[in-house]
């Protein structure tokens, strides 16, 4: 796992330590810096570089034993060089948001995109036919949900007649974007077969996401619904379409994945025709949150690879720290971060039993609650883990990896915009 396109990094970005003005990414081990050491300005997120290939590796082993394909989201990271590795690992495919992230994604040479997202309308469908022409070599799949959506991609095509025609997947919906009913897909795989060839039904995705409920009885109800439409909607799809083309049959999401293995691959392996493709981004990072309360596992053990470090400011209370974290620096939609380790001098603080525990956050400070016979101080640094990936690494322009002494190896630049 090596970059491949360096960028230069300098004091304003977070990590570089002031009164470096010009430092290729590329160099940055020679550098030897480690977050602990008190070098690199805090906060600052890192990545477990061994956790990353151990949970690459786990993942690509069970798409590969279960029979079924994997494009990974790339949102969670925005990192061209982490999705390049992914597909040299074996990834289908490369999945985005949005236009923009496909762009940076082309841009980087990765040829097979899934824009697992609806464009709009008329403008929406005229920038998606811009990014075609500009980068021809792309092979591109676009979800549609709406007979509009679909009549804006199709007028944007026939506009373009040097262009490929488009592949489109019928997005069924559950709490989202996305048809409800299978009467609506019907309508809208009609709208696609209208347009003279621009277009063409390439299969069927969707996001089982939004099914997760506190209720587990609820999910599983939810869950166990959207799954009988998309099995019920792939069976009438085949029978349009015929025996002849390869159907695909993309499904995202990093909690639920066993289950939609285990219910649509029958359905894949029935067809014979057919590719079940995944979606799933953030498992390759994991985390101490939401994937740890709602990813079981089913034998599949996956490790949190992302920590933020942030050195403690000030201790105005007995039972209070300040670190220099806040909502700025960390995600918070699923819980704070979770102290994993001190340290003082270089070197992790033994025997602090309990670990503090983050109460608040404001914009740039986060408030842990310490026992009063603890003797954090002033100066150490705290290791967090995080609770969602997707919502921490956008903070930040760079990613650093660690190697087995926790010192920076690589800098893998990030492009959220």
């Amino acid at each position: 796992m090596e970059p491949t396109h360096g960028i230069i990094l300098d004091d304003r970005i977070r990590g570089i330590p002031p009164g470096i003005s010009e430092l290729d990414s590329l160099d940055v081990a020679r550098m030897g810096w480690h977050p602990a050491e008190a070098l690199m300005p805090l906060p600052v997120l890192t990545m477990d570089e061994a956790a990353y290939t151990f949970n690459r590796d786990a993942m690509m082993n069970y798409v590969r034993h279960a029979g079924v394909d994997i494009a990974p989201h790339a949102k969670t990271p925005m990192s061209p060089d982490l999705a390049r590795d992914l597909v040299d690992k074996g990834a289908w495919a490369s999945t985005v948001a949005d236009l923009r992230q496909a762009t940076v994604m082309a841009r980087a040479g990765l040829r097979r995109l899934i824009l697992a997202n609806e464009t709009g309308g008329h403008a929406g469908a005229g920038r998606l036919q811009g990014f075609a022409a500009a980068y021809p070599n792309t092979e591109l799949y676009i979800f549609v949900d709406s007979v509009a959506g679909v009549d804006a991609l199709a007028e944007a095509w026939r506009a373009a007649p040097a262009l490929p025609p488009l592949a489109v997947l019928l997005d069924i919906g559950s709490g989202r974007s996305g048809t409800r009913t299978i009467q609506q897909a019907e309508g809208l795989a009609d709208a696609v077969q209208a347009c003279g060839g621009r277009l063409y039904l390439a299969g069927i995705g969707a996001y089982e996401g939004n099914t997760i409920q506190p209720d587990a009885s609820v999910t599983e109800c939810t869950l166990d619904e959207l799954i009988t439409r998309i099995a019920g909607i792939f069976t009438r799809l085949r029978l349009r379409l015929g025996s002849k083309p390869e159907l695909i049959l993309t499904v995202g999401g990093s909690l639920l994945f066993e289950r939609i293995v285990d219910r649509l691959v029958p359905v894949v392996r029935a067809d014979g025709q057919a590719r079940l493709v995944l979606r799933s981004g953030a498992i390759f990072f994991y985390d101490h949150g939401i994937c740890q309360r709602f990813l079981h596992g089913g034998g599949t053990a996956f490790v949190p690879a992302l920590r933020l470090w942030a050195e403690v400011l000030s201790r105005p209370e007995p039972w209070l720290v300040i670190c220099g974290l806040g909502m700025r620096d960390a995600s918070f939609d699923q819980g704070f971060p979770v102290v994993l380790q001190l340290h003082r001098g270089g070197r992790p603080l033994p025997g602090t039993v309990p670990m503090p525990a983050v109460t608040k956050l404001n914009d740039q400070h986060c408030f842990l609650e310490v026992s009063k016979i603890s003797d954090i101080a002033v100066g150490d640094i705290v290791e967090f883990g995080v609770t969602h990936a997707c919502t921490t690494i956008d903070r930040y322009k760079v990613i650093y990896g660690l190697d087995n002494k926790g010192r920076v190896r690589h800098a893998f630049p990030t492009f959220f915009g």
